[in-house]
């Protein structure tokens, strides 16, 4: 049986196919570039093959002493893929990202997030690398999984190469693997794909202009259902649509008019304290009973928390091109062009973290008293189609 017929010249140069050096090993060359080296054996009757790794990280010396090794457990009686299987150590991908997973999701407060993170692993990483050791992951690897939706679906794919940084990561930090972490982006894969800000175009939430809120406020305030006055409230006090939905009547002290929204449901991860004006206070008291939930917009249906989705279908039913979230970005812009409200009040209406850390120390306070006049004059100004353009000077709102 001859062996060693490969020099490292010819690894290297080697043609898309299987390559022999003899002995059963074999150099496997993909279309895509990838190399790798396999082990082929017969045994009882059944050719098999046994991965022993990828030729960027198990040289051509190394590749021969791990079939040098195999071959001796053959002539045991043993089979090499059985033995290596035992032996080996590390997890595949599939485990540690469901390990991954387990150990964050706690902390994950967003369902639909937690719901991502299974989906796009299993939609786009597992059919590739799902059944590989984390140890034997490598960068051809993860160009296999990114490649294919790299241009088309880039915010999905750029989230995707993070998620997996992040499970591998964790491989390295319980020892399971070692070296550079071929989903790192900086100094890695920005050389080999082009950066996500180039290709993928910016999609804000539709929203309508500052200027038609007001008579859409009032056209809403004239339908009918539980989801229109979720909607309402939603837009009068500029919170995010699943922080209305998910509301409880705990939440709200009528007497003192504040929301109080736990950390859990919060985006920042930090209670927030809504100042309620006028006429949400007026809305809360008006709203119908459902039974004994606790849900302050429960489904009439089920008395649980309106889906996703319910708000939305009032927009839609009412034929207009918006989103929810994008009355945030109304009362932003209201709060920017015809206001003389701090910038940093509009913000923390918003529930936005401050980005400078030196200023963030500083503001440990939410500035409720100022928000609370600010949201009152949000509210007139929806409540009136004819206010539009008016500017709210800050000495009004303290009157």
């Amino acid at each position: 049986m001859k062996i060693n017929k490969l020099s490292a010249r010819e690894v290297v140069a080697a043609g898309v196919g299987k390559h022999g050096d003899g002995g059963g090993l074999w150099l496997r060359v993909r279309a895509n570039g990838s190399r790798a080296w396999l082990f082929r054996y017969t045994r009882n009757g059944r050719v098999r093959e046994a991965g022993l790794g990828p030729l960027d990280s198990v040289p051509l010396a190394d590749a021969r002493k791990r079939a040098q090794e195999a071959r001796r457990m053959l002539a045991k009686g043993k089979d090499p893929i059985v033995e290596r299987r035992a032996q080996r150590r590390a997890p595949t991908f599939r485990e540690a990202a469901a390990a991954h997973i387990d150990a964050h999701e706690a902390a994950w407060a967003n369902p639909k997030h937690r719901q991502q993170w299974r989906n796009t692993l299993k939609a786009y990483a597992d059919p590739i690398i799902g059944h590989v050791p984390v140890d034997e992951i490598t960068t051809s690897d993860l160009l296999r999984v990114l490649d294919p939706i790299w241009k088309e679906k880039t915010e999905t794919a750029s989230r995707l190469r993070g998620r997996i940084e992040k499970v591998l990561d964790r491989c390295a930090a319980k020892g399971q693997r070692s070296g550079e972490n071929p989903a790192r982006w900086r100094g890695h894969l920005d050389s080999l794909l082009a950066a996500p800000s180039k290709l993928r175009r910016v999609r804000h939430h539709a929203a309508l202009p500052w200027q038609e809120v007001p008579a859409f406020v009032v056209k809403l305030q004239g339908q009918r259902g539980i989801a229109a006055r979720a909607l309402e409230f939603a837009i009068l006090t500029a919170t995010r649509s699943g922080e209305v939905r998910l509301a409880v009547w705990d939440e709200i002290d009528l007497d003192a008019s504040t929301w109080t929204i736990p950390a859990e449901r919060m985006k920042s991860q930090k209670e927030h304290r809504v100042p309620l004006s006028s006429p949400t206070l007026e809305l809360l008291r008006d709203l119908p009973k459902f039974g004994k939930s606790e849900n302050v917009f429960p489904s009439p249906r089920s008395g649980k928390a309106l889906s996703d989705s319910a708000l939305g279908k009032v927009l839609k039913d009412m034929g207009v091109n918006a989103t929810c979230h994008g009355f945030r970005s109304g009362f932003r812009d209201w709060c920017a062009e015809s206001t003389s409200y701090p910038n940093h009040v509009a913000e923390m209406a918003l529930a936005h973290a401050i980005g400078d850390k030196v200023e963030a120390a500083y503001r440990r306070g939410d500035l409720f008293e100022k928000r609370s006049k600010l949201m009152e004059a949000w509210s007139t100004y929806c409540a009136t189609p004819s206010s539009a353009g008016k500017v709210v000077p800050i000495r009004e709102a303290s009157r």
